[in-house]
């Protein structure tokens, strides 16, 4: 293969050097975003001559057995030369697909290089992108702030001195502090503060237990 090819990094062979299906293909991939471009299909005559030979052997019972083998080897001789003039092909077709940074050398598609600056958008970030992502940033933070203190403000208006029974006495379901179990009706007990000394009341309580003083 000769020293000056390129795309060595970036690229799978999915070429087959021998079969029906023998031939050259090649996949080129934006090392940014992973996008990727395939070469058309370039059949590899020799290989695939061999390769129905092979089969015509196997139906025929072995007759064709010396001309299959002559074949793959005539095949597999010319193979890696084949090869690299196929591959040679693709990287000339490739560049047109692909662009190499100034900065870090990869290789990347049209979308994700700055042909101004001749760099990738890892290198050279798009100011508009920039300014857009900093703007959704901001506004994530601004309306989270917003809504902390609107918490806040939620919170300081609930009661939190009434005591709940988070699990139902009766199937041991959780509830959440609901005043019925969700899962078996039961009334649960809320307990409730004492209107002048705020000390927490079985629900029905008449009279305070600790200060006397009569419930509403």
């Amino acid at each position: 293969m000769s020293t000056d090819m390129q795309f060595s990094s970036n690229y799978q062979d999915l070429s087959n050097s021998s079969g029906v299906d023998a031939g050259f293909q090649f996949e080129f991939y934006c090392q940014r975003c992973n996008d990727r471009w395939r070469t058309r299909f370039e059949p590899y005559r020799s290989g695939q001559a061999s390769g129905w030979v092979q089969k015509g052997a196997s139906l025929f019972g072995g007759l064709l057995g010396s001309a299959s083998s002559v074949l793959n080897g005539v095949a597999e001789a010319g193979w890696h030369s084949a090869r690299d003039d196929a591959f040679t092909g693709a990287v000339a077709a490739g560049k047109a697909h692909f662009n190499r940074c100034g900065d870090c050398h990869r290789y990347v598609c049209s979308p994700c290089f700055d042909s101004a600056n001749g760099l990738c958008f890892n290198c050279a970030p798009n100011v508009n992108v920039a300014i857009t992502r900093a703007r959704a940033q901001g506004e994530v933070q601004g309306a989270s702030e917003l809504a902390t203190e609107e918490g806040k403000t939620r919170g300081a208006q609930r009661n939190v001195t009434q005591t709940m029974q988070l699990v139902c006495p009766e199937c041991r379901t959780e509830t959440h502090g609901a005043k019925f179990c969700p899962e078996c009706g039961h009334k649960t007990a809320q307990q409730v503060a004492c209107s002048a000394c705020s000390t927490m009341l079985e629900p029905g309580t008449k009279f305070c237990t600790d200060c006397g003083q009569r419930q509403a």
